[in-house]
Order: structure tokens, then sequence, then C-alpha cells
């Protein structure tokens, strides 16, 4: 299993929900309001105080999936989220040691 998670645009969320909602086996996602900051290669600083206080919304989206499902997933993710300008976000893909459904009996 693996955890895809995304820093992406909220304007993005809706069809993003959509399209992994429409998949017969969508593994659940979570979805947390963030903010977040950076700047394009070669830009100077503008300083701390800016760079503490320049903060865009942004939404962080996570999923844990089978391996077999994970590539489709981020290629849905980049296909809905990418626009091509900076502050698209970013997607990344972690190993996922163990899981359990809490509604599931422990040991099973």
């Amino acid at each position: 299993m693996k955890e895809i998670r995304a820093v992406i645009r909220p304007a993005r969320l809706e069809a993003l929900r959509e399209a992994v909602r429409k998949r017969p086996d969508f593994p659940g996602m979570t979805v947390v309001k963030a903010q977040g900051s950076g700047y394009p290669p070669g830009k100077p600083s503008q300083g701390l105080k800016a760079e503490l206080t320049d903060f865009s919304d942004r939404v962080l989206i996570e999923l844990v999936a089978p391996d077999d499902q994970v590539d489709e997933l981020v290629a849905v993710i980049h296909g809905i989220c990418h626009t091509g300008q900076i502050g698209d976000g970013v997607v990344w893909v972690t190993p996922v040691e163990s899981f359990l459904r809490l509604r599931e009996p422990l040991g099973r």
C-alpha cells in the first residue's frame, strides 16, 4: 500500500473529488485545508516577515491505496490539477507500513 498526498489549488478540489469518486474501487480521501508558499527558482527572498505572511490557500488531500492503483490515481490528480502555472501544487507517494480500518477488529 502507498499513501498519496497532494497539495492543490482549492478550485480544483471539486473536479478531483468527482473524478476519484467515479472509480469503482475508490479508496477514500481525506481533505485538509492548508496554506502554503513557494517561490519560483531565482526569485530573491523578500525577507523573513514576508515569507512568513505570504501564504495562499491550498488543500491537502491524502489517499491510501493499493500499489496497483497508485499510478492511475497520481495521473488523475495531475490531469485535473495541472495548469502549467506556478502554484499548481505538488504530489508525492510514500510507502504505508500498515493499514487498519478502525471499524474492523484488531488482529484481523
